[in-house]
């Protein structure tokens, strides 16, 4: 079934008193589907609104994933086509996805990757929106569904705050941009984004598969702890790490080689009366900045976590508890990708009506981070799960971005 524009802004308002309402447009999910050609907003699991879409023609794909507003211009154009005229441009990727209106929004794909929305409904949508609002976009239609897990936080575990579980900010996840979205929404600076204020504003969080960087930095941790200096906490192995995995070594009788292997990692962190580090890793942002990052541990290791987002809303404030909706999107790991995270069978389908609970329930979160986690839920957190982080799009200016397939596809 191929969606066309169903409703006038005036409808909008009325079909949803609360959707423009201060502080509540981050309540809502933009749903793209590549396949149908259309873009569907939700409210929860209550279709809100629906339009027809163009998005990335052959040679130049719109990508997968899960993305959210990162900046909304009215007036926008393009400094790569000719200052093409980009209006109600809303910003998925700082290398140049968005959503925008043309006036040229055939039912086939037409675009250089960006969504194209018809005029009069992105202006309609660019009312509705607000910084932080999340947008998914899949090959094929996807529906948000309410999902009751023991895995998902609520506000009413939280208990007074104590120490901070880690005070070691998120790494930089900028990475190189991609030079092949090139229907751009470029800008020279970054403008800070229209928030509330900062403790009332909802929390994005990411859970993924621990990776090289995380581990090093943690034994960067532990060897600066026991004396060896290894250098900045940055993740990679520099001349300082080196020298102090040597120390390490030589200290313990070890052969100094300087080489970071597991069964030196192990003898670090027996040495500093840390267990063996955990498979998985908890990042948490705030209005685009990172807030801190805790240890998981993901059960079936061998199997595919898939891609899933769950947003919170609906919190009553008697009972301290809200809704989670949660969307699940095609799982495109490449056979190196698997290979390198040691997964052996894939992901349950993103049509199974359970995939997101069978995956909440082999992830564990320690007690002390869920509780710190329910202190900072508020309506419209969110939650993301997936096997391997999209480095080159998460950074400065950003939430977590996923993608699921990109552009040089």
């Amino acid at each position: 079934m191929r969606f066309t524009l169903r409703i006038a802004f005036a409808a909008l308002v009325m079909s949803s008193p609360s959707a423009l309402a201060a502080g509540s447009k981050a309540l809502l999910q933009i749903v793209v589907s590549i396949e149908q050609q259309s873009l569907v907003v939700y409210d929860g699991d209550t279709v809100i609104a629906t339009s027809k879409v163009s998005t990335g023609k052959a040679g130049h794909p719109t990508p997968t994933g899960i993305f959210s507003i990162i900046e909304k211009r009215r007036h926008h154009k393009s400094n790569i086509y000719s200052n093409a005229p980009m209006p109600f441009m809303q910003r998925l990727t700082w290398s140049g996805i968005a959503l925008h209106g043309s006036n040229h929004v055939p039912d086939y794909p037409a675009s250089h990757g960006c969504v194209r929305l018809p005029s009069k409904f992105a202006a309609a949508l660019y009312k509705m929106t607000g910084y932080g609002m999340h947008v998914v976009i899949s090959d094929r239609q996807t529906t948000p569904v309410e999902v009751s897990s023991a895995t998902l936080f609520q506000p009413n575990q939280s208990r007074p705050r104590g120490p901070a579980l880690s005070d070691v900010p998120l790494r930089p996840a900028i990475g190189e941009l991609n030079e092949n979205a090139v229907e751009v929404a470029m800008a020279d600076k970054r403008p800070s984004p229209v928030a509330s204020d900062q403790e009332e504003a909802p929390i994005r969080m990411l859970i993924t598969r621990r990776g090289v960087q995380e581990t090093v930095r943690d034994l960067q941790t532990l060897l600066n702890m026991l004396g060896h200096d290894a250098g900045p906490l940055d993740g990679f192995i520099g001349p300082a790490t080196l020298a102090a995995i040597q120390s390490f070594q030589t200290a313990e009788g070890l052969p100094a080689d300087g080489k970071m292997t597991q069964g030196l990692i192990e003898a670090v962190f027996r040495k500093a009366g840390r267990g063996a580090p955990s498979n998985g890793v908890l990042r948490v942002r705030r209005q685009f900045q990172p807030l801190f990052e805790a240890d998981v541990t993901i059960a079936e290791p061998g199997t595919a976590l898939g891609t899933h987002l769950l947003q919170f809303q609906d919190l009553d404030p008697k009972s301290g508890q809200g809704k989670w909706f949660g969307i699940s999107l095609e799982n495109q790991l490449p056979k190196a990708t698997k290979k390198r995270l040691g997964i052996t069978a894939d992901a349950d389908a993103p049509a199974a009506f359970d995939a997101v609970e069978r995956t909440l329930k082999r992830i564990t979160v320690p007690e002390d981070v869920r509780e710190r986690i329910a202190g900072l839920l508020v309506n419209g957190s969110s939650l993301s799960i997936t096997d391997t982080e999209s480095g080159l799009e998460t950074g400065e200016g950003t939430d977590f971005i996923t993608t699921t397939r990109t552009p040089r596809s």
